[in-house]
């Protein structure tokens, strides 16, 4: 098996927890609040797992592709402060699907950007996820 065959199937796996957690800790706990507690364990996290490989961060601060580190931070950010509020406001089997149709709109950015190949199959895959998606979340 490749890889990232693996590595998308625990990350897949993982994910899928983290709704359902992210509703029941904010029965109590504003949304923003779990934002940064989450995103600080993460942090924390990633901190060490770079300490462990023995990886420094201090070349990578002026590399010409770090503004898109910058950008995609950014774009997280906000991505993760609304996702949260969302699942804060709404039921997770709603919240879920509708968040989930970045996978079609990422899916769309690589065909454009990227040039990626586009075939029947591919196009008939994100229809049927974006139908999926809507009878999901009606």
């Amino acid at each position: 098996m490749r890889r990232y065959l693996g590595l998308s199937l625990v990350a897949c796996l993982t994910y899928s927890l983290v709704a359902p957690l992210i509703s029941v800790a904010m029965t109590d706990l504003p949304s923003t609040l779990a934002v940064f507690l989450s995103n600080a364990v993460m942090f924390v996290t990633i901190g060490l797992v770079i300490a462990y490989r023995g990886l420094s961060v201090r070349p990578y601060l002026s590399h010409p592709r770090t503004p898109y580190i910058g950008a995609m931070g950014v774009l997280l950010t906000i991505g993760l402060l609304t996702y949260y509020r969302a699942l804060e406001l709404g039921p997770v089997s709603i919240v879920v699907p509708i968040y989930g149709l970045f996978i079609v709109i990422s899916s769309l950015a690589g065909i454009v950007a990227f040039d990626e190949t586009v075939t029947p199959r591919k196009i008939a895959a994100i229809l049927l996820s974006v139908l999926a998606i809507v009878l999901m979340s009606i």
